[in-house]
């Protein structure tokens, strides 16, 4: 955590910025892949564009149901995804994908309203969001491989 309520992480692929972005574009697909480990996704609205709603149920392993409610505030094709988490704790997560020689980087910044909330949970955060990435890494794999 680079400041108090900040989380950062990044991930470097091979597949293009346009690949990358379609897994977060596409409402099935993002589905399949969004959450920790073991977690499932009930999705009930997706208007993926700025000032779109997203309302979910996340599944946790053990049969628990978490809520969610956000907003997109920017939408960028193949380079940015900026979401607003309505539903506590409130953050706002940054998605910037930026063409490389090798693919794409993507940075993650997550940034929670209050700190204080953001070091009670960084236990829980720091950890499921290198799983969210990792999810998202066997996804767009598969995706080529499905379309190769």
């Amino acid at each position: 955590m680079s400041s108090p309520g900040i989380f950062r992480t990044s991930r470097q692929f091979e597949e293009s910025p346009a690949a990358i972005f379609e897994a977060f574009a596409d409402a099935a697909t993002l589905a399949s892949w969004w959450g920790p480990d073991g977690f499932r996704n009930e999705f009930q609205e997706f208007d993926f564009r700025p000032g779109g709603s997203w309302k979910f149920v996340m599944v946790g392993p053990d049969g628990r149901r978490y809520p969610n409610e956000s907003a997109f505030s920017r939408v960028e094709p193949a380079s940015l995804v900026v979401i607003r988490h309505l539903s506590p704790p409130s953050f706002t997560l940054t998605i910037e994908l930026t063409a490389t020689h090798g693919g794409t980087r993507l940075e993650w910044t997550q940034e929670f309203e209050e700190p204080e909330v953001a070091a009670a949970i960084r236990h829980i955060v720091e950890p499921a969001n290198e799983q969210n990435l990792d999810r998202l890494a066997a996804e767009v794999a598969a995706g080529l491989a499905r379309e190769a």
